[in-house]
């Protein structure tokens, strides 16, 4: 009995010995204390006091590390003098090493960080700084902010406008003087850059500050119903006054068909923990919430914990998920820990030196990649574009500034693989608000109550395009004309997607004015013949251009013969004259060769032979020639030759006559150089801008307005105008009612052509011109054109400004060819005849002529040559010519010397002939010849 208390006292001891030592070593590690100062009544100041707990917990459980942690949790206030205390308390009475800054407002951020400054004590916020982060770190040298730049997030926005084609967009943020201005002027100059602007901003106050938040709300959202766009994007709202906001929305119809809005984080981000009828309210909507990595161990381990705890502390809250919220405020106490531990005790106090250890953190948090540049994270953030249906919402995909649209995968690691990246979202997958099957237009789009208001010109100069009338013994209106044709064939391509109800209201005004209701509002729409002008287009929207546009300079025709005495010669070109008048020479030369030898017509002096070839040629020319060809050679030279005459000269006679008559419409007025030094008076349409244009970039002084287009021919015939400026579609209409009494003349000044005019913005402008283009590509516009625009029957020439182009040798050089080529070939075989029958000659003769004495000059023997060749005959006899036989000849009697000639047969024939009075003498031997 007494050996067994012995034992259990030994227990004892060992027991209160290892209480002791626990109780010591706990002592012995050093206990850090730190602040943190959250929202305890919102959902992101739940979440981010409950991941700074479980953060801090395991940080104390780790046993490899040796020191504790301490929190020191502080409410918000909403006030920001209040929390500036709050945080002055922390430091001095907890002397706390850091602060965590919960609050959602750069104002609060601020003026906090301005504590950490003035103490040295590092400060992490969630909020997005207004400035750059170079500029905040200068400020603010202790502030650690665990956020991306929200450039990141507006250019996300703005991909999203520019992906269905927004042109304007309303912004709707709540007030905080701080950080959504600067956002606001950011987000400004991106969507311009993509072609989109921001017609209006809505500021709305903070509700928790107003006894009645509903009404003022109501009122701002009321002012929505009067801006044309319907595309809205939540930059920056906390759920309280967001709540109130979709409420009022959705009542007057904001919420409904061809409406869209779109989310910011700061409402993405809680959609996972806001109640059903906020949800409810924003059926449609698109949301942009920060992605975090949900498939690795460490976030499913974090999101037990933080589950367990959050329904034990908040079990009024439906949902217990953690968000990006408690990912980060749990990021930062990792970041924290991890910079005390690589401190040293003697420089855990060291507060500078412990904010750089936590600026150069490195490591893949919950929340993604912490590390950081200029005291905010480096590591660009990827959003995940989610559409609000049904009791939830269902993600669509994904946007990074290095992918732009995607679809994600993730990897065991949280690694994120990007797959089909794409500058355009997909629009089959969302469902729109008002369960609209298509894009909505993001415009105030017109319905059977509330029409779209169209503006038509009144008061037009041509009638074709568009005219009004009034209906007799009513109140009502005709509308006909052109552009009036034009729109209803349009309406009918719109209506295979939507209805578009107008009415049309007319307008007595000038153009300028009646573009001026568009941007006055007055107006939805112009259609008529408006011209696209640089002014116009800055503030409102023009279709794709119905028909060219162009200033031009109508005068009236006259003929001037002083210029005509030439005219002759204009059918064909310099070089189609040289080329006709060579290949004349040619021909009268082959047919004179191929002709002279054995027709008697072609022979005689040099002069009488060139004077017969080139009559024979000429007259050619007209079929008048009545030499007789005697060579088949020659007679198919002849026939090729006539039938190039015959096309050239049909040619000739065609383009002539068309000269004839263009001349006869010649301008009065060839240039504006004229008008100016004559300051002679022109008209125009005084209701267009043309008038201030001839005025200002002409310099044109003496304009006078013609309100009609058939004022236009009584003011030039009484010569009150000498020309008239009109646009190119009134000049065609002009001068196919008038033709061959004006003309154009001088430069033509280019516009960017005729269209319809919408509202700055409006997305119909984008469909009608689409529309238009239709039109074009399958005829009707053609049609339409020929049906009002047709030529007058009494119209042989409407276009006088084309004259007739002289004709080129381009177009008959195959005749020139063939000719040639033939001439060429014919007068080839005729030299080859010729050579072959001169070999058969005597040899003798041959003999004699060709092989004279060595004594006879080199000059004597090719004359003997030649003249053996010209004459082709089989002999040549010699005879000596007397005075008395040389009567017959026309030889002068009075040469006594009897002379020996060279003759050939012919000669000899016509002098030896039988009924010749001299008797017939024989030849002479080649041997009296050397003799002589």
């Amino acid at each position: 009995m007494s050996s067994k208390p012995f034992p259990m006292l030994i227990f004892i001891l060992k027991t209160c010995i290892i209480i002791s030592l626990l109780t010591l070593k706990a002592a012995a590690k050093e206990t850090i204390e730190i602040g943190a100062i959250v929202d305890f009544n919102s959902r992101i100041g739940k979440e981010q006091k409950t991941a700074i707990a479980i953060a801090v917990e395991n940080y104390n459980h780790d046993s490899r590390n040796h020191k504790l942690m301490y929190v020191h949790f502080r409410n918000t206030s909403k006030d920001a003098i209040q929390d500036l205390f709050t945080a002055e308390d922390l430091v001095d009475k907890n002397n706390v090493k850091m602060i965590v800054v919960g609050m959602q407002t750069w104002e609060e951020t601020a003026l906090v960080a301005d504590i950490g400054k003035r103490h040295q004590v590092p400060i992490i916020s969630f909020v997005t700084a207004s400035y750059t982060p170079e500029l905040v770190q200068l400020k603010w040298p202790f502030l650690v902010q665990m956020s991306t730049s929200s450039l990141e997030q507006i250019n996300c926005i703005s991909a999203i406008v520019r992906s269905y084609q927004w042109r304007r967009i309303i912004i709707i943020y709540e007030d905080d003087m701080y950080s959504d201005s600067s956002m606001l002027a950011v987000l400004s100059e991106t969507l311009k850059g993509d072609g989109a602007e921001i017609e209006h901003q809505v500021i709305l106050p903070q509700t928790s500050s107003l006894s009645e938040p509903r009404e003022v709300v109501r009122r701002e959202v009321v002012k929505l119903l009067r801006k044309q766009s319907r595309v809205f994007v939540v930059l920056r709202s906390s759920v309280s006054t967001a709540s109130h906001l979709f409420k009022e929305a959705k009542e007057i119809g904001l919420m409904g068909r061809d409406s869209a809005w779109i989310l910011a984080d700061s409402l993405a981000d809680l959609l996972d923990s806001v109640d059903s009828p906020f949800i409810s309210s924003i059926q449609g909507a698109l949301g942009i919430n920060n992605h975090y990595a949900e498939a690795t161990k460490s976030f499913q381990d974090f999101k037990g914990q933080f589950q367990k705890i959050f329904r034990s502390d908040y079990s009024m809250e439906d949902h217990s998920e953690p968000g990006i919220h408690a990912l980060k405020a749990y990021d930062s106490i990792t970041a924290f820990a991890k910079a005390v531990n690589n401190l040293d005790t003697k420089s855990s106090n060291d507060s500078k030196l412990l904010k750089n250890r936590i600026l150069s953190s490195n490591f893949t948090g919950l929340s993604g990649q912490v590390s950081f540049v200029d005291g905010a994270l480096s590591h660009p953030s990827t959003f995940r574009i989610v559409n609000v249906v049904g009791k939830r919402y269902k993600r669509l995909g994904f946007w990074s500034s290095k992918v732009g649209f995607s679809e994600v995968v993730e990897a065991e690691n949280g690694e994120r693989i990007q797959v089909n990246g794409s500058h355009t979202m997909k629009s089959s997958e969302v469902k729109w608000p008002g369960e609209l099957s298509r894009v909505p237009k993001g415009w105030a789009m017109p319905t059977d109550s509330k029409p779209l208001i169209i503006g038509v010109p009144g008061r037009t100069s041509f009638e074709k395009f568009v005219k009004v009338e009034k209906v007799a013994n009513s109140n009502e209106r005709k509308y006909s004309g052109f552009c009036i044709d034009l729109f209803k064939e349009v309406l009918k391509i719109l209506e295979q997607n939507y209805t578009l109800p107008y009415e049309f209201e007319p307008y007595d005004g000038s153009y300028p004015d009646l573009v001026q209701q568009v941007i006055n509002r007055r107006f939805d729409a112009i259609v008529g013949d408006m011209t696209i002008l640089a002014e116009r287009i800055k503030y409102v929207e023009f279709t794709q251009p119905f028909a060219e546009s162009g200033l031009t300079m109508v005068v009236p025709v006259k003929f001037d013969g002083s210029e005509k005495a030439w005219m002759f010669l204009k059918p064909f070109t310099i070089s189609m004259w040289i080329v006709t008048g060579s290949i004349l020479v040619y021909t009268m030369l082959v047919v004179w060769f191929m002709e002279h030898q054995s027709n008697p017509e072609f022979r005689g002096r040099w002069k009488d032979q060139l004077g017969t070839a080139m009559w024979f040629t000429f007259s050619s020319l007209f079929f008048a020639h009545r030499e007789k060809i005697k060579s088949n050679y020659t007679k198919i030279v002849v026939v090729v030759w006539l039938f190039l005459v015959f096309v050239l000269t049909s040619s000739y006679t065609a383009s002539l006559t068309s000269m004839l008559t263009v001349p006869r419409l010649e301008p009065s007025v060839k240039d504006i150089n004229w008008i100016k030094r004559t300051n002679t008076t022109v008209g125009c349409d005084g209701d267009s801008f043309v008038k201030d244009y001839l005025r200002q970039v002409l310099e044109l002084q003496n304009i006078k307005n013609i309100s009609n287009q058939e004022d236009y021919p009584k003011e030039f015939e009484s010569g009150n105008i000498k020309a008239a400026f009109l646009e190119i579609p009134y000049q065609k209409v002009f001068l196919r009612e008038h033709c061959n009494q004006y003309v154009v003349a001088g430069p033509n000044y280019r516009f960017g052509g005729l269209a319809f005019v919408f509202q700055k913005g409006s997305p119909l402008a984008r469909d009608v011109s689409e529309a238009i283009l239709t039109l074009t590509q399958d005829g009707t516009l053609n049609n339409l054109e020929e049906r009002w625009f047709s030529l007058s029957r009494n119209c042989d020439n409407v276009d006088a400004s084309n004259e007739t182009e002289s004709l080129t040798f381009g177009s008959f050089w195959g005749l020139y060819l063939v000719s040639g080529a033939t001439s060429t070939v014919c007068l080839l075989f005729f030299v080859w005849r010729l050579c072959r029958k001169s070999r058969q000659q005597s040899q003798a003769y041959y003999d004699s002529v060709v092989h004279p004495s060595t004594n006879q000059s080199f000059w004597t023997k090719t004359a003997r040559i030649i003249q053996y060749y010209q004459n082709d005959k089989p002999a040549v006899s010699l005879r000596r010519v007397t005075s008395g036989r040389v009567a017959g000849l026309g030889v002068d009697e009075k040469g006594s010397s009897s002379k020996w000639h060279l003759v050939s047969p012919s000669d000899a024939a016509q002098v030896f002939d039988g009924s010749s009075q001299h008797p017939p003498q024989s030849s002479l031997e080649m041997g009296n010849l050397r003799s002589e």
